[in-house]
């Protein structure tokens, strides 16, 4: 029985979303049993007419404090170690719950899970990953928040770790790599863009170069390195696009009767843009890096969107990518030692 632990107190919405797509993944899901942390009284009183049968594959673990998104990550890793994200990233720790989600923080999460968990051998900091939708299929972007003004050092760790989860997760046995920059030329981007540029085209990693941010979406490449402030930005500015992009299809389609008409005969067409497009289906970004699964849901995340962040944690789970993690990037830098 995968192990699985959920901040019930985090995000935006707190228990109104993280409780009901807790047990909605439940009904979903056989081999998963859930450790809700979180205020006891809240979770038993919301919990009053669930099922025996899921109930006995959910575990209230108590805490008493709650890291608010206006908390400063020094001041959840310090002063609120009760807290449900402190706890959680604690149950990890002690191999108590194979993986952790949060929908808190970012930062908080980050410092406390770098603080608790510690980072594996050759990793500095932790950085975030995702998968990213596109025309065909996918590609992977780190960092997207996890640390802000990343060294050359860094950018190329980012990429030792992109190129292992691609590895895991897709099965590319040499994923390419590209390091996303203002331009593809050879005097763009700042000194720590440049120099990794030199590390990775040094290395023996399928790094194809710099890429800009259209290309992204264009394929060819399989893992997109850039520094966390770069990345959060890209994320956020791609599905606010894929958000507006639908918002502007439904307006279209209800400004008359004929439109609404064609607009049904197409539907099949509305609904596999949506499915490939829509931001919440893709919800669930990994901190890789550390010695321990702990994955980030968006803040906002409704039901729905949160389900998907613990379906990253299952899977991954599931693949062994902690421990394929740690010989695959061994391999690596072994590898790169003999080069």
């Amino acid at each position: 029985m995968i192990q699985i632990a959920v901040d019930a107190m985090g995000g935006d919405f707190g228990l109104a979303v993280t409780l009901p797509a807790a047990l909605e993944y439940l009904k979903q899901y056989a081999d998963v049993q859930l450790l809700l942390v979180g205020q006891e009284s809240e979770l038993q009183l919301r919990l009053q007419g669930v099922s025996a049968a899921l109930l006995r594959r959910l575990t209230i673990v108590p805490s008493s404090q709650v890291v608010t998104m206006a908390d400063k990550p020094s001041v959840a890793a310090r002063q609120k170690k009760d807290s449900s994200m402190r706890i959680g990233i604690d149950l990890v720790k002690q191999h108590r719950a194979d993986a952790f989600v949060s929908a808190g923080n970012t930062g908080a999460l980050v410092a406390i899970s770098r603080f608790v968990l510690k980072t594996l051998p050759h990793i500095d900091r932790p950085s975030i990953i995702s998968v990213i939708p596109r025309a065909r299929g996918h590609f992977h972007m780190l960092d997207l928040g996890g640390s802000v003004g990343g060294s050359s050092d860094y950018l190329f760790q980012c990429a030792l770790m992109g190129s292992v989860v691609c590895q895991v997760l897709d099965a590319i046995q040499k994923p390419t790599i590209g390091l996303l920059n203002i331009g593809e030329e050879e005097i763009k981007g700042n000194e720590a863009i440049k120099q990794a540029h030199q590390l990775l085209s040094q290395s023996s990693l399928n790094y194809i170069g710099y890429i800009e941010g259209d290309r992204m979406f264009q394929g060819g490449v399989d893992v997109v390195v850039c520094d966390g402030l770069l990345g959060n930005i890209a994320l956020k500015s791609s599905e606010g696009v894929a958000r507006l992009m639908s918002q502007v299809i439904r307006e279209e389609i209800q400004m008359n009767w004929y439109r609404r008409s064609v607009a049904a005969l197409a539907w099949p067409v509305w609904r596999g843009l949506k499915k490939r497009m829509d931001p919440a289906l893709h919800n669930g970004a990994t901190l890789v890096g550390l010695n321990g699964l702990v994955i980030k849901s968006h803040g906002s995340a409704h039901v729905f969107s949160f389900q998907q962040a613990i379906r990253v944690a299952h899977k991954e789970v599931q693949q062994n990518l902690l421990d394929k993690m740690r010989s695959g990037l061994s391999g690596l830098v072994a590898e790169l030692t003999r080069s």
